[in-house]
């Protein structure tokens, strides 16, 4: 048994963001395997060898560099992520043996990684969080708020995949929104857990964001149901800041496994303009064929050049933008200024 005295020899890593896990004391006790589950606080001690670049994500979004033997509290997690790494708690093996699946501290043992990846920090088990003789998990922290109709005019921003240039949308577009002097909330909804994104549309200029940790939940991965219950008390937490317009990341393509389209069904009569960042040109006929739905505006890698603006537009006949050009921005705002202005939902599913 390890007790925290007020001046612990732990990494805090951003999913503990919503915690008293830094002012409170607690006890880390071993427990048996049937005691595990999803959104546990857990702690895990970095084990050689160590990658040069290996990071955890803090309470701050800021990353702080690994050594053999740091000891890391994070919380039981899966990730499905098709580019990068696939993984889940339920898979570490009896000798306690995991990694972390992101730098945000989302344990698990992973069991297929991308060739391009770097290295991923392994870990040991050496405990869960106790208190009082009762194990301390994520959904402890999550505010339980009664249901409050959600009615903001909200801005959809999905992707082809994951590293499509979503974050980077966001941000261009909350920039936009508060020069037309808007109260703006941004939230993530999707994802495995990461602050940096999250931050980034602070960043921008978001008078509120939120994620779906604020409501105990280490990633998006999970029974359907489930999850939208989870979505409800989220939108619940933004319709009280009352915004003028909300800027929502659905993660990556609605298809994959972290629940997107549960996203747009709970969204679908606020949603009044649609952005899909694309990776490649083709990825947009893929998902608007796929998914049944066809968006305002294609932005991301498939249009970082003029090229690939052009035959985005030959192949969908939908406006397509280079974000980072400054030539772009009276276009976008004009988008947007026509767009917030309906009346009547614009996306149908």
């Amino acid at each position: 048994m390890n007790t925290n005295l007020f001046n612990p020899p732990y990494l805090y890593s951003s999913l503990t963001r919503i915690s008293d896990l830094k002012l409170q004391p607690f006890d880390v006790v071993s427990l048996p395997r049937k005691q595990w589950e999803t959104g546990d606080y857990v702690v895990g001690e970095v084990l050689s060898p160590v990658s040069p670049n290996a990071t955890v994500e803090l309470t701050n979004g800021r990353l702080a560099s690994l050594l053999p033997g740091d000891r890391i509290i994070g919380a039981f997690g899966i990730r499905r992520a098709t580019l990068e790494a696939v993984g889940e708690w339920q898979s570490i093996e009896e000798d306690g043996r995991m990694d972390n699946m992101t730098c945000a501290g989302l344990f698990g043992k992973v069991t297929s990684k991308s060739y391009l990846l770097p290295p991923i920090t392994s870990l040991q088990y050496r405990g869960h969080v106790i208190r009082n003789h009762h194990k301390v998990c994520m959904k402890d922290f999550a505010p339980v708020i009664r249901n409050i109709p959600y009615e903001c005019p909200t801005i959809m921003i999905i992707g082809t995949s994951m590293s499509a240039g979503k974050t980077t949308a966001a941000r261009v577009i909350i920039h936009q929104l508060k020069q037309l002097g808007l109260k703006v909330v941004a939230a993530k909804l999707t994802g495995a857990g990461r602050y940096r994104d999250v931050l980034s549309m602070g960043d921008a200029g978001a008078d509120r964001i939120f994620d779906f940790v604020d409501v105990g939940l280490p990633s998006s991965v999970a029974p359907p149901e489930e999850f939208r219950m989870s979505v409800r008390q989220l939108l619940s937490m933004m319709a009280v800041e009352n915004p003028d317009v909300a800027v929502v990341e659905a993660g990556a393509s609605p298809l994959e496994p972290y629940n997107g389209s549960v996203v747009l069904e709970e969204l679908k009569d606020q949603i009044c303009f649609t952005v899909l960042c694309a990776s490649d040109p083709y990825a947009v006929v893929g998902v608007c064929q796929g998914f049944g739905f066809m968006p305002d505006l294609i932005t991301g890698i498939a249009t970082s050049t003029s090229s690939g603006v052009e035959l985005v537009e030959k192949l969908t006949g939908i406006k397509a933008l280079t974000l980072s050009e400054p030539s772009a921005l009276p276009i976008l705002t004009q988008l947007l200024q026509d767009k917030l202005a309906l009346n009547q939902p614009c996306l149908t599913l």
